[in-house]
């Protein structure tokens, strides 16, 4: 390779490796141990994300945030503990319900967040809204978790019903026993979640 302006020939440089990097810092010791110990409303809500290929990501962040069951916005300021010592996070104290997590993916993809059931806000259906952190994104994705079970409410609410049919059940997870939900997070393909924008 020959340097334009002055003829010489010039080395390439090493390609640059795209950021950020969600291993460092980000995770959160039992990001995903929401609800408080022993709520009778707890729901467990699990999947995997998927890349475009439909092969797992052991390496992503699903950040989940959602009301009390009665819909009302948790005020409570925070439940993570730190180590006096360290200054480093251990864990969440069990107590307060703050309705967000962070959840790392593990090495097969999967993650798994025990929250409260959402109680519905306004004219929507109970929802648990979800961003995804993950590599080959350099802008963060936003979606929902609707959990079935009332299907007048999911057919009323606003964004639900902007959603073409066939692809609305990329937004409900599927009941696979009583308080236990998955859903799977595919960011690209035949089964693409449907991810939103804010504006």
């Amino acid at each position: 390779m020959t340097d334009p302006a002055g003829g010489r020939a010039v080395l390439p440089t090493p390609s640059q490796t795209v950021g950020p990097f969600y291993g460092y810092a980000l995770p959160v010791p039992d990001g995903g141990n929401i609800a408080p110990v022993g709520h009778p409303d707890t729901v467990t809500v699990h999947g995997h994300v998927y890349d475009g290929k439909g092969d797992p990501l052991p390496d992503a962040l699903v950040e989940l945030w959602g009301p009390a069951p009665d819909g009302s916005v948790p005020t409570a300021t925070g439940s993570m503990r730190r180590d006096p010592a360290s200054g480093g996070f251990v864990g969440r104290n069990g107590l307060e319900f703050t309705g967000w997590g962070r959840i790392q993916t593990d090495a097969d993809g999967h993650w798994v967040a025990r929250t409260l059931r959402p109680g519905a806000r306004g004219a929507n259906a109970p929802y648990l809204a979800v961003c995804v952190f993950a590599r080959g994104l350099l802008v963060h994705l936003f979606t929902r978790i609707y959990l079935p079970g009332d299907d007048a409410a999911l057919a009323a609410d606003p964004v639900l019903s902007r959603v073409g049919e066939g692809r609305r059940s990329t937004l409900i997870a599927e009941e696979q026993s009583p308080a236990t939900y998955r859903f799977d997070i595919h960011l690209q393909g035949e089964n693409e979640t449907v991810f939103l924008e804010y504006r």
